[in-house]
This record gives C-alpha cells, structure tokens and sequence, in this order.
C-alpha cells in the first residue's frame, strides 16, 4: 500500500505548492531542480539500471542526510580501521581510549559500524555519540551490537554514497591499522584535501608508541612520492602521525581552537573565525600568504551577504581573501598559522 505522500494527487499538490511562489528561496529554487533533473531522465530515456541506481543513490542521501541533520552542529571525526581488530588488541583498546577523549571534548563519532577498529569507536563515544554508517556486503560488515538498534545507524548499498557521507560530516578523520578499506579512505581524504574538493580538516595516523604501521607509510610516500616529485613537500603536512589518544585529540582541538570553517563565496575565499586576531597578526598572514592572493590582500570582514543562509554563524569573526586555488595545501598551511596566532 503506498504511503499518502507517493499517491499521485498528493505530489501533483506538494509540485504546485513548490511552483506557485514565483519569489522563491534558495532551497526551493534548488528543489525544483532536483525536479527537473528527474524529468530530464525520463525525456533521456536512461535505462532501468541508470534509473535504478539514481534512485536509490537519492533515496541514500536523503535519508543519511535527515539523520544527520540535527547534529550539524557538533563536530564529528570519522573514524577508520580494520573491522578484523581482536578487542584484545592494543590497538582496538587505543581506539576506545581515543573515542572516549573526544566525547568528553564534545565531539560526535563515526564509524562504520562494524566490529574491530569500528565497534571500539562506538564503545569509546558511547552510543549518544555515535554514529554507524554500514555498507550492505555479504561478510564482515554487520552492525556491532553498541549502535545496532540506534536511530544513528545508516545502512548504504553504495560505497560511494557511503564515503560522501564519511566526509562530508567529518572535521577530523583518524586512521588506525587497517586493510585495503582503510587506505582507501586514508587516500581519499588525501587526495579530496590536497586538490581542494575537501575542506583542510586533520588527518591523523594513529600508531602505538615503538610501531612503525603508518611510520612505515610515511616513509613510502617520502621515500617514492616525494622523491620522484609526485607530490610536493607540503602535502606531506597535511596528515599527523599520533603515538597516543591524547596526543590526537590535542591536535583537533588546536586546529579548530582559533579557525571555524571556510566557504567560497565565487573567487573569494571566507575563513570564519572562534575569535578576532589583532591587525598586527592579520598583517603577518597577509605578508606570509601573499602567494595565495590572486588580487588584494588578506582582510578582516563581517559575514558576507552571500552567507545569510548561515545565520548561526554571523557571529563569527572573518577573514577574506580573493584565492589563487593554486595550492590546497598552502591553504592548510594557513590555517595552522591562524590558529598559532590565535593562540
């Protein structure tokens, strides 16, 4: 039996009601695209898999985005690992250690809700503080029995869906030992925060003091990537290695202790602010940065009208800058300085 909302008089009702206000706001302008998008399948005549797939993938998003939704406000670091972990192992009991301190800090984690490295997240943050993004797969991934029957628990077909929704919510990303899963999203977050498609936020390396599982890492990307010129020695700084659980939460909360978050409003980036620096430590980012200037110079700002639909920010100190988006990385440089400033 269809729900009322899938009956056809309903949704003809619910796509009048989005048409019929000619001055309209930004969420239903981009609503009536969505609309638009979907009619423009059937003019294509895609084929019932592409059809298949976009549904669902909507159907996804929409869902994970609903549960997500009212917690936007705290920050959250996704955390990676083997789902093969022992709860015996030194390193599943790191991770609960790890999870717990950020809990304590106010931060939400999450975990891809299955056992190992996963389970002992969700231990770590309680299930108040969690959240469990699954993938539907025929072995090793069903959910641990700390965020199984949770409202926060997400179960995707789609790993692509998946991992959106692993950064896009994030403002940290940990990593402790894992398999190909794990340097899958360790390289993703990389390569997303090097070219600029993903916001600066720390990437942290978790290993236990006298192991060498990610100091063996960084030495292939030093001793192959760098040394070939595959990448610069910048991009080495954009991720941390950690020897403890203290020493990892310390660097969150440093990176975000004077930076908020960014946004591009067209050619000009905005950097929001937890407080004001003075114009004299404006001046030094101006003067150290001026290679990231594409015309002008670093300045202080208030919000920009483009970011009315942030109104919970507006309170938030700025600093804009016309941006080369020559450099990601160098933009992540900037954001350590900021927050050495602001100290």
């Amino acid at each position: 039996m269809k729900k009322e909302f899938d009956t056809p008089e309903r949704v003809l009702a619910e796509i009048r009601d989005i048409y019929a206000d000619q001055d309209t706001d930004l969420e239903t302008r981009l609503v009536r695209e969505l609309i638009v998008h979907a009619l423009k399948c059937r003019r294509d005549h895609l084929e019932v898999l592409d059809l298949k797939v976009l549904g669902r993938v909507m159907a996804e998003f929409r869902y994970a985005a609903r549960v997500f939704k009212p917690y936007r406000d705290r920050r959250k670091v996704s955390i990676f690992g083997s789902a093969r972990t022992p709860e015996d192992d030194p390193y599943y009991l790191m991770a609960v250690d790890f999870a717990r301190k950020l809990a304590d800090e106010g931060f939400m984690v999450i975990t891809g809700a299955a056992e190992g490295i996963m389970k002992a997240g969700n231990v770590g943050a309680g299930a108040e503080d969690s959240f469990g993004v699954n993938i539907l797969l025929p072995f090793e991934q069903s959910a641990n029995t700390v965020i199984g029957d949770d409202p926060k628990l997400i179960t995707f077909k789609y790993f692509f869906v998946r991992k959106l929704f692993f950064l896009m919510e994030a403002s940290s990303v940990a990593l402790f030992p894992g398999g190909f899963g794990t340097h899958d999203e360790g390289f993703e977050t990389l390569t997303l925060i090097q070219t600029g498609k993903a916001p600066p936020m720390p990437l942290l390396y978790m290993d236990l003091p006298g192991e060498d599982y990610w100091s063996s890492f960084d030495r292939f990307v030093r001793d192959q990537l760098l040394k070939r010129h595959l990448i610069s020695e910048r991009d080495t700084k954009l991720y941390k290695i950690c020897t403890t659980p203290q020493e990892g939460v310390d660097y969150i909360k440093f990176f975000y202790s004077t930076y908020h978050s960014m946004r591009f409003v067209r050619d000009r980036l905005v950097i929001r602010l937890e407080k004001e620096l003075s114009d004299s430590d404006v001046g030094v980012l101006a003067n150290e940065y001026a290679d990231l200037v594409k015309k002008g110079a670093i300045e202080k700002t208030g919000p920009l009208h483009e970011e009315s639909n942030e109104p919970e920010l507006d309170d938030k100190p700025r600093l804009v800058l016309t941006l080369n988006r020559q450099s990601p990385s160098r933009v992540h440089e900037l954001i350590v300085s900021i927050n050495e400033l602001g100290r």
